[in-house]
């Protein structure tokens, strides 16, 4: 049974802010601005009105007990990467994780610690279907 969704999904400007709030903890605008400001170039009021439509959305929290609001993230980042994944399962790939697992083992250069990882996740969790 597939889990309700209990928050919007994020855009990808939603996403990189965040990224940073995930990182960087509870934030002020001009903290996020700081951060993003040299990737993205985009704007302080931008950034600060971004965050309120992700306060209105229940992406963000708002602490207002400051002059200065610090905003943390609603979601954890686990949430949002299940979320975002099973989209992608689901429009990308018909459904199919293994399509999805196939295609980035093959696009991607993987490690080969990365490769001895994925092994030994995999063998995790074949064991634990025979328990």
């Amino acid at each position: 049974m597939a889990k309700k969704r209990t928050f919007p999904k994020p855009s990808e400007a939603e996403l990189r802010i965040l990224n940073v709030l995930w990182r960087h903890g509870p934030s002020t605008v001009r903290k996020v601005f700081e951060q993003l400001e040299p990737v993205t170039q985009v704007g302080y009021t931008t950034i600060l009105k971004l965050m309120q439509i992700m306060h209105d959305k229940g992406l963000a929290e708002r602490d207002e007990r400051s002059r200065s609001h610090v905003y943390s993230a609603a979601i954890a980042c686990v949430d949002v990467q299940e979320l975002l994944v099973d989209d992608l399962v689901s429009s990308a790939f018909g459904g199919s994780k293994k399509r999805l697992v196939l295609q980035i083992l093959e696009n991607a250069d993987a490690t080969p610690d990365e490769l001895a990882e994925i092994r030994h996740i995999l063998r995790n969790i074949d064991g634990g279907a025979k328990s």
